[in-house]
């Protein structure tokens, strides 16, 4: 299998996974949202495919849900999407370029959150602006880190372990 085909594949998993995990939280919508199970796939395809092919996975994934599952509403899939979009990017880029280590794999999963983070919250003030809503910062600072603590200690936990396991397995493709 060529690495086209391999990238193609296995994005087409991680864009399935992005449908499925939320349904192992979905009961519980509180806890559904602070681990962001459908972020968890999209930053492991930024680091096995690359940069693109994370980017279109969590640019998709939120709207393909919203299709699907009326979940979630479609103005928190826009901001999602983006979001998503970045994480995969970041990802995936920063990956390549560095040397493969296990501190630039979190360096690069860490700038990926942050970068992913500023990038809902520009989304969301500008959602916002064009409903007539608030989103101050304050409203920012809580979404994006306060209450997403759960959410960014499971992807610095779990993440890594996949890439590397992926890794070890040799299936990735942004080596």
């Amino acid at each position: 299998m060529n690495k086209q085909t391999k990238r193609l594949v296995l994005s087409g998993m991680f864009l399935a996974l992005c449908m499925v995990l939320p349904f192992l939280t979905g009961q519980i919508p509180k806890i559904g949202s602070a681990l962001s199970p459908m972020h968890i796939p999209v930053l492991i395809c930024g680091f096995a495919c690359g940069g693109v092919y994370g980017a279109a996975v969590g640019f998709i994934a939120p709207f393909l849900r919203n299709l699907m599952f009326h979940m979630p509403p479609i103005l928190t899939a826009v901001a999602m999407a983006v979001e998503m979009a970045v994480y995969g990017l970041v990802a995936g880029l920063l990956y390549k370029k560095l040397q493969k280590t296990v501190l630039n794999l979190y360096l690069s999963l860490v700038a990926a959150m942050l970068l992913g983070r500023i990038a809902w919250g520009i989304t969301r003030f500008v959602i916002a602006g064009l409903a007539g809503t608030e989103f101050s910062f304050a409203m920012f600072l809580s979404g994006a880190f306060v209450q997403a603590v759960p959410g960014i200690i499971c992807h610095i936990v779990l993440v890594p372990l996949v890439v590397l396991a992926l890794k070890k397995a040799k299936l990735m493709v942004n080596d």
